[in-house]
């Protein structure tokens, strides 16, 4: 592939990417509020209680494949396929386990209306099985136009039937129907957009089984990560109310939303770019910075901002009811700055083929965390959360060892592409939030915060000569330099 197509491919990446993610949480923003104005903290609690079990059996379904189809050169019908029934095969049987351990989930939590939520919740593994190949063919053609249509309108109209539910009277359920049919309709969505189709005449696993050799790694660290991601969750639910469940969901789900909003811009494009330029070390490792910088440019300020105006944004938008979540979400936003830096650096070890490193670095992360809470359970839920910040933070050191042994990336050339956008974003919400503090209406205050950080921020990084953000105003200008 020529020099400037790659280039093409990464803005347009980049730009669908970022348009994808950004109209998704604004629409998941919108769809929040309404939904914590109308539901009480329990339902959200009930919900949170069971994100993990769905999130493993996604995560086994799909079995690191996407991945493993995105490194090979040139896949093939075969190769889908046999991706495709597998999948199937492995929902059926999640679906299965889980419909009879529906019993011992809600004995585990101590709430007998997790069994029915639990087994119409878990209908959607069956529904998603349909576009685990899709899913490959779309990442593997960096497809992100058409994967972006497709989830806005999906999330849409399962938005539009979750709020009506709610406004009925529905409580928890209206989450669960949003979750399944958005699933549902991405998935079905994904099938008919590509030009492959399944085939029953030749189920041929062989494909599966030599791909198995790197994608059981990423499928290992896929239900690590899913395991990291929902721990917290998973030992409140066992440890505290529904109520007090709710409040922390509330909090990861903002934070989760901002967060992913970034990482998601980058993760579309990331792995099949920097596979694309693997046998070329030192031009990977100039692709991997400039992503780094990218990131760095948009996680911080993010992140930071929404921890500034917290409180602001729980009680005008949400509802007071959801008072509590405030501190847990300042605290969670500082790891949800550095989450994004994970999926590069994942999508960098993958790219090289070393599917272990990832396996290893995850795993060792969770065994951490677990530790954590085994130690300090007893503290409270401010202080696991705390803790969990300070090691997610802490764990980039350990990815940036194994980058530095991959493509001879120093700590010192990173921590020149992040740590000025880090410090600069860090100064300006502090004084933004301290020059604001007079302001006593909630609602104005809120929306002199967002829009001083922005014009602030734009002018900082404008008198600092950022590239980063003159390529992304050149690009929206059409002039693809990026």
């Amino acid at each position: 592939m020529a020099g400037q197509t790659l280039k093409e491919m990464t803005a347009k990446g980049l730009f669908w990417g970022a348009l994808n993610n950004g109209t998704m949480q604004i629409l998941n923003a919108l769809i929040g509020i309404l939904l914590a104005r109308i539901l009480s903290k329990s339902d959200y609690g009930l919900i949170g209680m069971l994100a993990v079990f769905t999130a493993i059996a996604g995560a086994l379904q799909e079995s690191g494949f996407t991945s493993a189809i995105a490194n090979l050169e040139n896949p093939t019908d075969n190769d889908y396929n046999s991706v495709f029934w597998f999948s199937t095969f492995v929902s059926w049987f999640s679906y299965i386990v889980l419909f009879f351990s529906a019993p011992l989930i809600a004995n585990f939590f101590h709430h007998a209306e997790l069994v029915n939520l639990s087994r119409f919740l878990f209908v959607s593994l069956l529904f998603s099985a349909i576009g685990t190949a899709p899913t490959a063919y779309l990442f593997k053609n960096i497809m992100v136009k058409e994967t972006t249509i497709l989830r806005v309108t999906s999330l849409l109209i399962s938005g539009i039937v979750s709020v009506v539910l709610a406004i009925q009277g529905y409580g928890y359920w209206s989450l669960a129907w949003q979750q399944v049919l958005y699933i549902t309709l991405t998935s079905l969505g994904r099938f008919f957009l590509i030009p492959w189709r399944p085939s029953l005449k030749k189920i041929d696993f062989g494909p599966v089984r030599r791909m198995f050799s790197f994608s059981y790694k990423i499928l290992i660290t896929s239900v690590a990560n899913v395991i990291s991601q929902n721990l917290l969750t998973f030992i409140f639910g066992r440890l505290y109310t529904a109520n007090a469940v709710g409040n922390f969901s509330q909090a990861f789900k903002w934070d989760t939303m901002a967060s992913t909003m970034i990482s998601g811009t980058t993760s579309q494009v990331a792995q099949p770019i920097l596979a694309e330029v693997k046998s070329e070390r030192e031009r990977q490792t100039l692709v991997f910075r400039k992503m780094l910088r990218f990131t760095a440019f948009l996680a911080f300020p993010a992140m930071f901002g929404l921890g500034m105006v917290s409180q602001e944004f729980i009680i005008v938008l949400i509802a007071e009811k959801w008072a509590e979540s405030v501190p847990l979400l300042r605290i969670l936003c500082i790891s949800g700055a550095f989450l994004p830096f994970y999926t590069l650096y994942q999508n960098l070890m993958i790219s090289r083929g070393k599917s272990d490193v990832y396996l290893w670095v995850t795993t060792s992360l969770i065994a951490v965390q677990l530790l954590l809470v085994l130690l300090y359970h007893s503290e409270g839920m401010l202080f696991m959360v705390s803790a969990y910040t300070v090691v997610t933070v802490l764990w980039l050191f350990v990815w940036q060892y194994f980058a530095h042994r991959e493509i001879s990336i120093r700590l010192w050339d990173v921590l020149l592409d992040i740590v000025p956008y880090m410090a600069v974003s860090a100064a300006i919400m502090a004084a933004v939030y301290f020059t604001t503090t007079g302001i006593h209406n909630l609602i104005v205050l809120l929306l002199v915060r967002i829009s001083l950080a922005i014009v602030v921020y734009f002018m900082v990084m404008k008198l600092l000569g950022s590239k980063i953000l003159d390529e992304c105003v050149n690009y929206l200008f059409h002039k693809n330099n990026l």
